[in-house]
């Protein structure tokens, strides 16, 4: 991994390019720094997964709109893994999740972890004002927000984006848990990348949070906000095959299963079949990291179903995804903090 590249301006034409050809300009994570009215700056993480670019193409939208004027805010604006993104991947094969890296983890990847202590070294000596992790989704999902804190200042940040919003503490090393130490922090997601409207979400909430002098004194009201909380991690182990509408895997999961994500499920649900004889099940952890596949699912008569209500997120499709990261995550309402 290339060290940590930092600029004071943005280099003539970048914000021309597409994700894929940042490359170009730019040798490996880069973090710019841009003078505005108002200082903290705000931070913006983009293409942390390099598939993801929506936030590239919203910041580079706000920039664009906001070119030959002062911005209402400093900005910096750090642009991830763009050598996944030249190949319109997750990551490459042999490079680690660019968002289970930084301070907190638990990965063994010295040099990106290295290079995300710089940036947060570098940021809680200028400061900030608030972070915001732009992501997308390989499944079916809602655009929403999720927060490591539920303090009122991350709560605010988060109903500016979308009423849906998620409180986790697993998986560890995210971007938003890292930023957490030093201000508000928020993971915004997206839905897919291409699907209509997100760039647009997006654009819209980077501009929203430049203009913001402060957050609101008092709380989020409660009719304002969604809130739920992870409560356990789905894995498929790696040494089971699985697929969708596939009867000869290990695992066969329903094929529309992505259709599943932020639908409160209750006790029952099918999720797929295990074939016969396998004895495969799948990895279910909760947020300490403690096994609870026993108290999630079912797998009598070769059927895979929920054994208590529950909300997923993040169902994919798509297997290399599910192999890099997970098939989902499970939720609960969470009342709102009083």
């Amino acid at each position: 991994m290339e060290s940590l590249i930092q600029l004071d301006a943005l280099p003539p034409g970048l914000l021309d390019l597409p994700a894929a050809r940042l490359h170009e300009m730019l040798p490996g994570p880069t973090l710019i720094h841009l003078p505005g009215r108002r200082t903290p700056p705000l931070f913006v993480s983009v293409l942390l997964h390099g598939n993801e670019d929506t936030g590239w193409l919203a910041a580079r939208t706000v920039l664009k709109k906001l070119a030959g004027s002062e911005l209402p805010r400093a900005l910096s604006l750090f642009i991830g893994n763009v050598a996944a993104a030249r190949a319109g991947l997750r990551r490459l094969d042999g490079q680690p999740d660019y968002n289970r890296v930084w301070p907190g983890g638990e990965s063994a990847h010295p040099a990106e972890e290295a290079t995300m202590r710089q940036v947060v070294d570098v940021m809680r000596a200028r400061g900030v004002f608030a972070s915001l992790d732009i992501h997308n989704n390989t499944g079916l999902n809602p655009h929403y927000a999720c927060v490591n804190r539920l303090e009122p200042n991350f709560l605010h940040l988060a109903t500016l984006f979308s009423r849906i919003v998620v409180h986790f503490v697993r998986p560890l090393g995210v971007q938003s848990a890292a930023f957490a130490e030093l201000g508000p922090a928020v993971t915004v997601e997206c839905g897919k990348p291409g699907a209509s409207g997100s760039v647009e979400h997006a654009a819209d909430f980077i501009e929203d949070c430049l203009h913001l002098a402060a957050f609101p004194a008092h709380a989020v009201a409660p009719q304002d906000i969604d809130l739920f909380h992870t409560v356990a991690t789905v894995k498929v182990p790696d040494a089971t095959s699985f697929g969708f509408a596939t009867p000869e895997a290990d695992i066969d999961f329903v094929r529309e299963l992505d259709r599943y994500n932020f639908r409160e499920l209750g006790h029952g649900e099918l999720f797929g079949w295990v074939r016969q004889g396998s004895g495969a099940q799948l990895q279910v952890s909760d947020e300490a990291g403690a096994d609870i596949g026993a108290r999630v699912f079912d797998y009598r008569d070769g059927r895979i179903v929920l054994r208590k209500r529950l909300m997923p997120a993040m169902l994919t499709r798509d297997e290399r995804v599910i192999r890099q990261d997970c098939l989902c995550y499970l939720m609960e309402r969470l009342p709102y903090p009083s």
